[in-house]
């Protein structure tokens, strides 16, 4: 069986979710996961990419329990999440980290688009004395936000539903993470008004290459430099998620 899909959750129940290929049978590919996974309780089919004012996938059960809740447990954090009702990637772990490593202390970051929390408690953790705020549009997910920031005893991630365009806090940040790569930047503008001079914004987008983003590039406001670029994940045949780090002038 040549399918790819995640794992989502951790210990005695988790949801597999699968991108089937043309062709290929739905019920026989959960069936063949779920022998091989005994802890994979669900499995969901993607028939959609990313779509909505939330950015989601459109799922559809295929095989087990309709309870999709999981817990999820990676880097000594534990991620209470419904990844039926939230976007969240697996295969983000070591970007979240790796992102959590650059935090100086007592740095302000804002997370948007921040979904469950990964980022913002990553974050977090790695530098306790950060101030994280962290701010979605759909309510569900600020919801398990909420929860996991007391999971993980994150008491220094602030999590907001709000628009990202209309979010106006008091404050202004050192570092902003933009991790939505189909849209995010979109949100640049807004970005800017809201980093300080000097401040660092990680933008993700898609790209074949990461040094060939002539499309992305483009739409960089002169009011930002590109520091550097960095392929993080394969998103597509021939396509890549790409990490482009810039900083306010």
């Amino acid at each position: 069986m040549r399918v790819a899909f995640d794992v989502i959750g951790s210990g005695d129940k988790a949801v597999a979710i699968v991108e089937a290929k043309e062709g290929a049978s739905p019920k026989e590919i959960a069936k063949q996961i779920m022998e091989k996974h005994s802890n994979v309780k669900s499995v969901l089919e993607k028939v959609s990419g990313r779509q909505g004012k939330f950015r989601t996938y459109k799922l559809k059960l295929i095989a087990g329990d309709k309870n999709t809740e999981v817990l999820h447990k990676e880097h000594g954090m534990v991620f209470k999440l419904d990844p039926a009702k939230v976007y969240f990637s697996p295969r983000e772990s070591q970007e979240r980290q790796r992102i959590a490593n650059l935090v100086k202390p007592n740095e302000q970051v804002l997370v948007m688009f921040s979904g469950a929390g990964p980022f913002a408690i990553a974050i977090a953790k790695a530098q306790p004395s950060a101030e994280i705020t962290a701010v979605d549009a759909n309510r569900t997910a600020i919801k398990y936000a909420d929860e996991n920031r007391k999971l993980n005893r994150a008491w220094n991630v602030k999590n907001t539903c709000a628009d990202a365009k209309r979010f106006s806090p008091k404050t202004k940040f050192d570092r902003i993470i933009m991790p939505l790569p189909e849209s995010a930047w979109k949100f640049l503008l807004q970005a800017i008004k809201l980093a300080k001079k000097g401040a660092i914004i990680h933008l993700y987008a898609i790209g074949s290459d990461a040094k060939k983003l002539k499309d992305v590039d483009d739409k960089i406001p002169k009011d930002l430099k590109i520091v550097s670029r960095e392929k993080v994940l394969p998103f597509a045949p021939r396509k890549w998620k790409i990490r482009i780090d810039l900083q306010k002038a």
